[in-house]
């Protein structure tokens, strides 16, 4: 058995504005919004699934950021805070100081709808990320489950996988309508799993594939990212298996069913 020394390596937190450059549509229910400017410099994200805190306008058009103290972030007092989101950073292309960041557009959420009507010039600060979670580079397969919200990071991991490493991907989406070209690679296998009206939230195809999964000959790491409550489910089932390590499993929950999403 491998020694798998999975690091969490800590970064100093700094706000930057940043203004959209372009908008893409890759989906109909998925906007691709590309931010760069001068703040960009130094900026670093070393994981694939690493999450950046955005800031959008409050309800007085302004962008309130909190400063960073040692009791963590603490707002103005008599300002209204901005509301604020995590996203994965999808491209950071540090030559262009471009950073390309994609948004499921659902329902009237403060991100969907800022992303929805974004346009050249608008403004956003991005914080972070705070952390990056590198996975050690001698597993065998990495196997990921994930609804909409984590295919970028989805995308990101194949693009930067190691040669030497396979891949299984589980993606839940909403329909056929959905689906987005990913990295091809040799050792990689991509499986769409399509809700077609199904809620999200109380989908099961992410569980049932999970139950029908069988590792390859090695050593796999999972990794999970949905909704909230069914984030905990998965991780729950693949700790029902005596042969998983839990050390060789991330779950996380993107996103909590609610009005807000």
């Amino acid at each position: 058995m491998s020694l798998h020394e999975n690091l969490k390596l800590r970064h100093a937190v700094r706000f930057r504005q940043l203004q959209v450059l372009r908008t893409e549509t890759l989906t109909p229910h998925m906007r691709r919004i590309v931010v760069g400017g001068e703040e960009l410099d130094g900026f670093h994200s070393a994981a694939p699934d690493d999450h950046v805190k955005l800031f959008f306008p409050n309800a007085e058009g302004r962008i309130v950021t909190p400063e960073m103290g040692p009791d963590g972030p603490r707002y103005p007092q008599g300002v209204q805070p901005s509301p604020a989101r995590d996203y994965t950073p999808r491209v950071h292309d540090a030559e262009r100081s471009e950073l390309t960041l994609d948004f499921v557009l659902h329902g009237d959420g403060v991100a969907s709808a800022w992303a929805a009507a974004a346009q050249p010039g608008d403004t956003l600060v991005v914080g972070g990320p705070r952390a990056s979670f590198v996975v050690a580079d001698d597993y065998d397969t990495l196997a990921m489950f994930g609804d909409e919200t984590a295919l970028p990071a989805i995308a990101r991991w194949l693009e930067e996988l190691d040669p030497m490493v396979q891949a299984r991907a589980f993606i839940e989406i909403a329909d056929a309508g959905e689906r987005q070209p990913l990295p091809p690679a040799p050792g990689v296998e991509v499986t769409w799993l399509e809700r077609n009206g199904t809620d999200a939230a109380t989908s099961t195809l992410l569980e049932d594939a999970l139950r029908d999964f069988a590792a390859p000959l090695g050593e796999t790491f999972y990794w999970i990212a949905c909704e909230s409550r069914r984030a905990r489910t998965l991780r729950k089932l693949l700790e029902e298996r005596p042969e998983v390590d839990s050390d060789s499993i991330r779950a996380t929950g993107y996103w909590k069913a609610g009005p807000e999403g």
